[in-house]
């Protein structure tokens, strides 16, 4: 059985998008707090920036012929108010289910914090999908829904054992992401990954199996997709291969206890107290 849940930290994509509302990753909106002004004429009269507009009109109102208490304003001096809110995600599983990951404490670990992960995409209204890879190749086991529900359903039934297809794993996440980008173009992807790195199958006869691994990362981060590697690495001989896969991916390698918004506000915490 999985771990217990817990709470888990906020992983967000980077940057800002445009896309479909909800709580997680920030993005431009019409609803939000206003963050600058554009020099843009407002589309509707609540996108109005008023001290940016007036701003701009203030210098020219001798030349205008200003000669009341009235400002003279001109189409050129409109400013929109950019705004600022969050956004919902795809978030997109992929967990590694090979045999070197199916220690019954460890996969207890990972569906609990895969179980965590669901339930905070939930709270911030994403799309969730789930890709896992064993054996000799990957699967989609849920295609990408905003039923989480389903998502811990297909979790739970989740076989393991087998060699570790890594590449053929990413590869198929790549695979997933672009059809869903085409479908829903405004909800920006996020990828993440449990893995303890450790590939064996290569995605091309006679390749390395961690070399191939990290092409496949590669080409995600040129996909402009965002990666968070989970590294489930465990024992006293670590050899650091998820780490190399979330460098590949341009994106951060997390510990499983790192997951976890409680035991990170504690190290802030600790941190300030020294």
């Amino acid at each position: 059985p999985p771990s217990t849940p817990f709470r888990a930290r906020l992983l967000q994509v980077p940057g800002v998008g445009e896309g479909a509302p909800g709580r997680r990753s920030r993005a431009r909106t019409d609803t939000g707090r206003v963050v600058r002004a554009s020099g843009e004429a407002p589309r509707r009269a609540a996108d109005l920036h008023l001290a940016a507009t007036i701003a701009a009109a203030a210098p020219h109102q001798r030349s205008r012929g200003r000669a009341g208490a009235g400002l003279l304003l001109r189409t050129g001096d409109l400013r929109r108010a950019e705004r600022e809110g969050r956004e919902g995600n795809l978030v997109l599983f992929a967990v590694d289910a090979s045999g070197s990951m199916a220690a019954r404490a460890r996969m207890s670990a990972v569906s609990g914090a895969v179980l965590s992960l669901l339930r905070d995409a939930y709270q911030r209204r994403d799309k969730v999908g789930l890709v896992t890879f064993r054996g000799t190749a990957a699967e989609l086991v849920l295609p990408p829904t905003s039923s989480v529900p389903a998502a811990q359903v297909r979790l739970a039934a989740m076989r393991t054992g087998g060699r570790t297809p890594l590449a053929d794993g990413l590869l198929r996440a790549r695979a997933v992401l672009r059809v869903e980008r085409l479908r829903d173009p405004r909800r920006r992807p996020l990828l993440v990954l449990l893995t303890d790195g450790r590939a064996t199958v290569a995605a091309r006869p006679g390749g390395d199996p961690v070399h191939d691994a990290c092409r496949a990362a590669a080409l995600l981060a040129a996909d402009g997709v965002a990666t968070v590697v989970v590294d489930c690495e465990s024992g006293p001989v670590r050899l650091g291969l998820a780490a190399r896969v979330a460098a590949a991916a341009g994106g951060p390698a997390l510990g499983l206890a790192e997951l976890s918004a409680d035991q990170v506000a504690g190290v802030v915490r600790a941190a300030r107290a020294a």
